[in-house]
């Protein structure tokens, strides 16, 4: 949907790049001074040595696996009474990996996309990790378990969130076609694999609808069943409609042309309006809501057949074209959940198809809590490493 621009490829006029930078306390130093003078061949030992420049090699230490072996006691008190100390929570069997191994695994699957194989690979040729497929798939089952209170949560903030975007996508579970949801805002995401693309699912997973939301969606019918405060179409899916019915007709159909530019008329008003805009009376918004009033009444050429009946859908849900308006946090678009869906697809892509719906929901709960982590501006790996070290088997 991008219109080209005057703008070269490449970075822009005023980007800062970004480049590697000397520390300036060194992990290391290695010192080269000369012991032998080039011109004369006589010693230069006892000379005093004067730094002329300075470089500096990043890299990374050879990965050792390392073991920790925790050790239990037991003491006799003077009254007689013999006190046993306890493992730590997160130590549970008599061998296993620590959370290091755990949040890397969770890591490379649902963040990096491996497969189980490939996996296995890197942990065993550069990390010296001697682990099986089958090891793999018991790790992120475990890991999973730790995290689902996380996900729980995330599930209720979804439910109390003000703006919920939601999308749905197909996905391949052993040989059969099933659906990968997603709801999800700024600051939230949280995936659902289901064998259904209905209104079912969203009963499963949200009985009683998002009450408290604006709901963001892409006109599919059984979001618009959702129970929710409203509901706001998506204009990108507007747009890429208009735009197939100007090249259908092309560009023939008036209509098409005037509610296109309408929809960019109102993009573009979004991004001048301030928070303060949505609680005062706006002549400019004002204006954009008569103009889609008019718009959605004017006569169509009875030949511009999809012109007709997308006129006839958006005056039938005219209350859902422009809440963003009204709305400060509301997107005009679905973009967020767009991009939330291709990180599932990504990972069927790289990875194949999940075996089973039982892999395909653990990919669901680590993904939801990669995502609420980056939208939030947190390290990944030290929030996978927190869920390793400190879950609840």
């Amino acid at each position: 949907m991008r219109e080209p621009t005057s703008k070269k490829v490449g970075g822009q006029v005023g980007h800062e790049g970004n480049t590697l930078q000397c520390k300036e306390f060194p992990d290391k130093i290695v010192k080269h001074s000369p012991q032998i003078c080039v011109c004369c061949s006589a010693s230069l030992a006892t000379c005093t040595e004067e730094l002329v420049s300075t470089r500096q090699v990043f890299d990374i230490p050879p990965i050792v696996v390392k073991s920790t072996e925790h050790q239990t006691y037991k003491k006799k008190c003077s009254c007689g009474y013999i006190t046993e100390a306890s493992f730590p929570l997160h130590v549970a069997a008599p061998v296993q990996y620590g959370e290091n191994v755990e949040s890397m695994i969770a890591y490379l699957h649902a963040r990096q996309y491996l497969p189980y194989q490939r996996m296995q690979e890197l942990l065993n040729t550069v990390m010296g990790l001697a682990i099986s497929t089958g090891g793999i798939n018991n790790i992120l089952k475990r890991f999973a378990k730790k995290a689902t209170p996380l996900y729980d949560i995330i599930k209720e903030k979804i439910k109390e969130a003000t703006v919920v975007g939601v999308d749905e996508t197909g996905i391949n579970i052993n040989g059969k076609t099933n659906w990968g949801w997603t709801w999800q805002n700024s600051t939230l995401t949280y995936i659902v694999f289901a064998v259904s693309r209905g209104f079912k699912t969203v009963l499963e997973v949200f009985p009683n609808g998002l009450l408290n939301a604006v709901l963001v969606q892409d006109r599919w019918a059984c979001h618009f069943k959702t129970p929710a405060k409203a509901h706001q179409m998506c204009t990108a899916h507007l747009l890429r409609d208009i735009n197939h019915i100007n090249e259908l007709y092309e560009n023939k159909c008036e209509w098409a042309t005037e509610f296109k530019a309408l929809l960019l008329e109102a993009i573009n008003l979004k991004k001048e309006l301030e928070v303060i805009d949505y609680y005062h009376h706006n002549i400019k918004r004002q204006a954009v809501f008569e103009k889609m009033q008019l718009c959605l009444t004017r006569p169509i050429a009875s030949e511009h057949i999809k012109a007709v009946k997308l006129q006839k859908t958006m005056l039938a849900r005219k209350d859902c074209i422009l809440n963003f308006l009204l709305y400060s946090n509301v997107p005009p678009d679905n973009n967020g959940s767009e991009r939330a869906i291709r990180n599932i697809k990504v990972k069927q892509k790289v990875s194949g198809q999940f075996k089973n719906l039982e892999s395909a929901n653990i990919f669901a709960v680590i993904r939801s809590i990669i995502d609420t982590t980056i939208k939030n501006g947190q390290n990944v790996f030290s929030a996978l490493r927190l869920i390793a070290n400190y879950g609840t088997e």
